[in-house]
């Protein structure tokens, strides 16, 4: 192992899951139970753009002209990140990786660093449940409070239960269509992932239809066993 390298190694967890399966709002919850550092690839890129990393210059040459950021760039990106001292207990990727190719590079990397993958968890979700549930979402333009058609529609339509508005949001891709299409891409692309580490002996399998509460006790076992 390089010199430069820490002599402990942090766990490093996986969500996976499709669009509306809640993986923010675990992930949330993860870090304050744990201590553990939630790294999105998009964040992780502003944040060596802002800092003016190596691999934040190549990201912002490449972002400026328009392009999608390469793999190479996001390893490296996420190579520094998880060198800095509050990653020390551990880290929750979210977001990344989307494919077996960056998988592989995941992997690569943490072998260079003497890590490995402790947990990749799947929230299992059904699709047709998640076309209704994030298609029905809209909320208070007045005050932000969330509403959806069919669980929890105002007590009087289009007027806000909470400050009385009736300006109502919904976001344009909230659709059933849009829904649908970012399902089937994320089972072209993403699902596989599923496969890679249930072969690798990492994969564990959360039911993420019920209530969040209940999910978050699942996730708690699972990472307790995963970093112990």
């Amino acid at each position: 192992m390089d010199g430069g390298m820490k002599p402990t190694v942090a766990p490093v967890l996986i969500l996976l899951g499709p669009p509306g399966a809640g993986k923010g709002t675990q992930a949330r919850m993860l870090e304050e139970t744990y201590g553990l550092i939630q790294l999105s690839t998009g964040d992780l890129l502003r944040a060596a753009v802002a800092a003016g990393t190596p691999a934040g210059k190549q990201a912002k040459a490449v972002m400026e002209a328009g392009d999608l950021v390469s793999d190479e760039i996001v390893i490296a990106t996420l190579r520094d990140r998880l060198m800095e001292d509050d990653c020390a207990k551990g880290v929750i990727l979210d977001g990344f990786p989307r494919t077996i190719v960056q998988a592989a590079a995941l992997d690569a990397l943490l072998s260079d660093t003497g890590q490995r993958i402790n947990a990749a968890i799947s929230l299992e979700v059904e699709d047709a449940a998640m076309v209704a549930r994030i298609s029905g979402r809209f909320s208070c333009g007045g005050c932000g409070e969330g509403y959806h058609d069919s669980f929890k529609p105002t007590a009087k339509p289009g007027i806000c239960d909470h400050c009385g508005s009736t300006e109502m949001k919904r976001r344009a891709d909230d659709n059933a269509e849009t829904v649908a299409q970012r399902l089937e891409a994320y089972h072209a692309q993403t699902a596989p992932l599923i496969d890679y580490y249930e072969t690798k002996g990492a994969l564990s399998r959360v039911p993420a239809m019920g209530a969040i509460d209940d999910i978050a006790a699942q996730l708690h076992d699972v990472v307790s066993q995963a970093t112990a």
